[in-house]
Parts: structure tokens; sequence; C-alpha cells
């Protein structure tokens, strides 16, 4: 893989990631809550969540690729995992653009973080959850939409470019690029979480929500299609 392909590769696996991260869900709201219960350094608290989220994404990656060789050598497997993974990326995104149109996107780490105090009280912070690098790892595998995600979308991308143990390189940049796009999130929501930021502007949230959603949407078509323009 050249430098340009790399770039290619990380760039979308990037902006891919980042309309994830960006949607609310288990993950974000244990980082805000983490990030404002934690006294000291707890603007970190997102980096080290995506740290432990990471880890748990390399190794389904890496179960992925296992079993990654076999997959390829049927081509109707290619085209229903493309298909399956491209119509859910296009669902997910419309639902996005939907919920911005009637402005029922959850925002709440454009508003105060929670007072420690009341954080003690939160079911989800359990002893096992306390620090965020094991916190991250066993919020992001109690999501059933990580699991689903991984298994279409996710895998559905590395087929289409050729992401296995025999293209190294391009491994790495899709592995990069997808958790940059959770880390440039997740970063930018604990230090509003921390710092106790009242409000990020919810105008540009939406916006930049929106081109992502957008831009996915079209990536879904692409990678539902293209295997079948492949076979072609």
């Amino acid at each position: 893989m050249d430098l340009s392909a790399f770039f290619t590769v990380m760039s979308l696996s990037f902006v891919v990631a980042l309309t994830g991260a960006m949607a609310p869900g288990p993950l974000l709201t244990y980082t805000i809550v983490q990030s404002a219960r934690t006294r000291k350094r707890g603007y970190l608290v997102g980096v080290w969540v995506i740290v432990g989220h990471a880890l748990i994404e390399a190794a389904i990656i890496l179960l992925l690729l296992a079993g990654f060789s076999m997959v390829l050598q049927k081509d109707i497997a290619a085209k229903i995992i493309g298909l399956t993974g491209g119509a859910l990326l296009v669902m997910f995104s419309l639902m996005i653009i939907r919920d911005l149109y009637r402005e029922k996107i959850p925002d709440e780490f454009t508003g105060e973080p929670p007072e420690p105090e009341a954080v003690e009280n939160r079911a989800l912070i359990k002893k096992a959850l306390r620090h965020p690098v094991t916190g991250g790892a066993l919020v992001s595998m109690s999501n059933p939409y990580w699991w689903i995600w991984w298994a279409t979308i996710g895998f559905a991308f590395m087929m289409q470019f050729n992401v296995s143990f025999d293209n190294l390189s391009g491994f790495f940049a899709f592995f990069i690029g997808h958790e940059a796009g959770d880390l440039a999130w997740y970063a930018l929501v604990s230090v509003l979480s921390y710092w106790g930021i009242r409000r990020l502007n919810r105008k540009v949230y939406y916006a930049t929500l929106g081109c992502c959603a957008v831009f996915m949407a079209g990536f879904g078509v692409y990678l539902g299609i293209s295997p079948f323009l492949a076979a072609g």
C-alpha cells in the first residue's frame, strides 16, 4: 500500500469512527461521569477510556482477521457482508439526520457535568469500572450495538480495503484512523466535562454530526455496491 492509499484508508476510517463516536451511547455517558468525578487530571479520562476501548477493538479486529482469508474465498460472502454493512451504515446515518432535523440528538455534554457527589450514586460507576481503561473496555463490550457494528460495518470496511495480516499497512491505516476518530471526540468531551464548560456550541455540534452522517451514508452506498461491481 502506497502512502496515498494509506492516508485514504486512514481518513475514511477516521470519519466513520468519528460519526459513531459522536452519537450518544453508554461510553459517552461513562466518559462524562468519570471526567466530572475525577478530581486530578480528569481532563485525561477520555484518553484513557479510548485506550481501553482500543485494546478491545484490537482484539476483535484480530479475531475477525483470523477467519478473513476463508471469507475472501467466497464471493457470495463478500457481497452479503458488504451489502449488510453498507445498508446498516446508511440506516444509521439516516437515523442521525432524522434526529438532527427533529432536534432529538441528546447533547448532555453541552450542559453542566454532574457533581461528584451525585455521580457516586450512579449505577454505572461500580468498583470494577473505577479505572477509565478497564471501564472503557467493559462499557464498550456491554453495548450490543458495538458488537453488531464490528460484525457488519467494521468487517465490511475491512474487506473493502483488504485489511488483513498480509496487508499490515492497511491494518495500521484502518486501526489508527478508527481510534483517532474516537480519541478526538472523547478527549474533547472529557475536557469539557472536567472543566465544567456549560455550553459547547449546539449548532456547531449539529452541523459537524450532520456532515459526518451525510458522508457516512455515501460511504455506506459505496460499501454496499462495490462487491457487486468488482464481481462484474
